[in-house]
């Protein structure tokens, strides 16, 4: 994994405050109760029709794959992308509700991926992330392991996840996002 490093200022700025009704309402249902919206909402914001859209789409909803499935899914995504905003929000976020330890969540760093520590279906889960990044595609080897652990519904939440954080990651990065002051940052994780 090339890790990206954001020295340069962001290409776009951020909406600031005071945020039209539409922006401050949307803020409201997605941010938590006190905390301003993260760079990349108020930097969405610039077009609010793709920052709708982008919430729509997100995923972090309660879904057919467990909360620990998905945020493992995410990181190695975002990690292989070399989106350290993306990756360290989410380690922020939702790692620890996620019941990932540190040791976890610095694996999810670590390429090529190793199964140890992890249980089958977690190293399935790094190996489906891994194979769509590289190759666009998943193996029938891969997919009939993942197949006997996952129903089709599930299967399917997981492309999405993938595919979603590529996105995502794309965004952060082209924008050139710095990482958000409470966020995790890939340095700190793999010492």
């Amino acid at each position: 994994m090339e890790k990206t490093v954001q020295s340069a200022a962001p290409r776009i700025a951020p909406v600031l405050p005071p945020y039209e009704a539409a922006i401050a309402d949307t803020f409201t249902k997605v941010m938590p109760p006190g905390m301003e919206p993260l760079s990349l909402f108020s930097t969405m914001a610039r077009n609010p029709r793709v920052l709708h859209k982008m919430f729509a789409g997100g995923l972090l909803d309660r879904g057919a794959i467990s909360l620990r499935e998905r945020e493992i899914l995410i990181l190695r995504t975002t990690a292989a992308c070399g989106s350290e905003y993306e990756w360290g929000v989410h380690v922020a976020l939702f790692a620890t509700h996620a019941k990932l330890t540190e040791a976890e969540v610095r694996a999810t760093l670590e390429f090529p991926s190793t199964a140890d520590g992890w249980t089958e279906q977690e190293a399935l889960l790094l190996q489906l992330a891994d194979t769509l990044h590289q190759h666009s595609t998943v193996p029938d080897a891969i997919w009939d392991k993942l197949a006997t652990h996952y129903s089709d519904e599930q299967l399917l939440e997981m492309l999405a996840i993938v595919g979603y954080y590529h996105t995502i990651s794309f965004m952060t990065n082209a924008i050139r996002l710095a990482p958000e002051k409470f966020a995790a940052r890939f340095a700190k994780a793999s010492e």
